[in-house]
């Protein structure tokens, strides 16, 4: 390709380049420009859902809470029933045989110790 071909073909492509970038660049545009705004504000119906969703949350926080709290109650209620269970045992009222205990720390009752 000699220097003289070189402008009729760099003029061509500029035309080929406007015809189709003008058309692509308007269509372009206008999608943009008819999107729907992400950043409206919010409406009164979305602010009465997240009052709904804040006030779920909070009923469900206060659920767990009370469930926890039961939790604790009834680990507290245990480890005292354990810590004071060796004592009771280990000391049998005067005239009564010694509970028979498992190596696991279980007591038999009547009924299992004598089958």
């Amino acid at each position: 390709m000699g220097p003289d071909i070189i402008v009729p073909v760099s003029g061509m492509l500029m035309i080929l380049g406007i015809v189709l970038g003008i058309p692509l660049v308007r269509s372009y545009t206008r999608r943009v420009e008819s999107r729907p705004a992400r950043d409206a504000l919010p409406t009164g119906e979305l602010f009465t859902r997240l009052d709904r969703i804040e006030q779920s949350i909070e009923a469900m926080a206060t659920e767990v809470e009370r469930i926890a709290e039961g939790q604790r109650f009834t680990t507290k209620l245990l480890s005292e029933v354990r810590a004071s269970a060796p004592a009771a045992l280990a000391a049998p009222a005067p005239g009564t045989a010694a509970p028979a205990m498992q190596p696991d720390g279980t007591v038999l009752s009547e009924a299992a110790r004598r089958s």
